[in-house]
C-alpha cells in the first residue's frame, strides 16, 4: 500500500511541505454528475427555475470554490490559480447533467482538490435553485477524470464509465 503524504510518521494528520518542490505547469479535470426528475430538468432546460439562471450561478460558485479551496479543506495549500472554468453537458433523454470543471495552475502541488471542489460546489448550487421543485435530485459520481504536472505526471481516468 502506497505512503499516506497527509500522515506523520505517528499517524497524525500534517500539512505536506512542499516548499523544496519544483514550480511546474499543472492541470486538472474533474466532474460530478446529476439525475434530475422531470420538473427540475424542464426547470433547468427551459431556464424557467425561480432563483434565476440555475448554470450561470452554478458556474460562477464552481470559480468562487476552486479559488477557495484551500480554506476548505483543512491540510489543502493555498494556490494561485491561473484559470478556472465550469462547463455543463445537459442529456435529455436520461436527465442528467455533466459539470466538467478544470483548474490551472503553475506551482509546486496539484490542483485535483480544485477542480473537483469547482464541480462539488457547482452540482451543490444546481441543487440549491432546484431544491423548490425536486428534492430527490441525485448528486453523483463525483470524480477526478485527469491531472497533468508534477512529478507523477499524467494520469487519466478510465473512460468505461
Amino acid at each position: 500500500m502506497a505512503e499516506l503524504s497527509h500522515t506523520g510518521p505517528g499517524g497524525e494528520a500534517r500539512m505536506v511541505d512542499v516548499s523544496g518542490k519544483p514550480s511546474t505547469r499543472r492541470s486538472a479535470v474533474a466532474e460530478a454528475r446529476m439525475r434530475l426528475g422531470d420538473e427540475a430538468w424542464a426547470a433547468l432546460a427551459g431556464n424557467r427555475a425561480a432563483k434565476g439562471d440555475v448554470l450561470a450561478a452554478a458556474r460562477l460558485a464552481g470559480i468562487g470554490a476552486a479559488k477557495r479551496t484551500g480554506s476548505l479543506i483543512p491540510l489543502c495549500h493555498p494556490l494561485g490559480l491561473d484559470h478556472a472554468a465550469v462547463d455543463f453537458a445537459l442529456d435529455d433523454a436520461s436527465r442528467e447533467l455533466r459539470i466538467t470543471a478544470t483548474a490551472t495552475c503553475t506551482g509546486p502541488t496539484g490542483v485535483e482538490m480544485e477542480a473537483l471542489t469547482a464541480a462539488s460546489v457547482a452540482a451543490l448550487t444546481v441543487y440549491d435553485m432546484l431544491k423548490a421543485v425536486e428534492r430527490g435530485i441525485v448528486i453523483g459520481p463525483i470524480r477526478l477524470l485527469e491531472k497533468s504536472g508534477g512529478a507523477s505526471g499524467h494520469w487519466r481516468a478510465d473512460s468505461t464509465e
